[in-house]
């Protein structure tokens, strides 16, 4: 399978994109950056690409919080308690976004 440098950069901005919003540390913002300065038409697609990796990484976050862990009271988990769900209108923020993820998955 050939695949071209265009198609591997999108499969590399969806990899960043899913982990960035997961616990882990990553900056997709950077990479989709330099996605849009490399093939500038291919826009729509990568915003496409780098949408779904932060839905599906904030998702497994979620996931990791229900199924997985058990996680101390903490100020993300202070917030849901506080504001429900629309707290979960800040997971896009860094540092706390995906602990109110976590959180969120956790209280169910």
């Amino acid at each position: 399978m050939d695949l071209s440098a265009e198609s591997l950069s999108l499969v590399g901005l969806f990899a960043s994109s899913f982990l960035s919003a997961t616990l882990l540390p990553g900056n997709s913002e950077i990479v989709l950056v330099a996605v849009l300065h490399e093939a500038p038409a291919r826009k729509w697609p990568a915003l496409l690409v780098a949408t779904i990796g932060n839905t599906l990484g904030g998702m497994t976050s979620y996931a990791i919080g229900r199924f997985f862990s058990k996680p101390r009271e903490g100020r993300a988990l202070a917030w849901l308690k506080r504001y429900g769900p629309a707290a979960l209108l800040l997971s896009w923020a860094p540092i706390v976004g995906d602990a109110l993820c976590v959180a969120s998955g956790w209280l169910r």
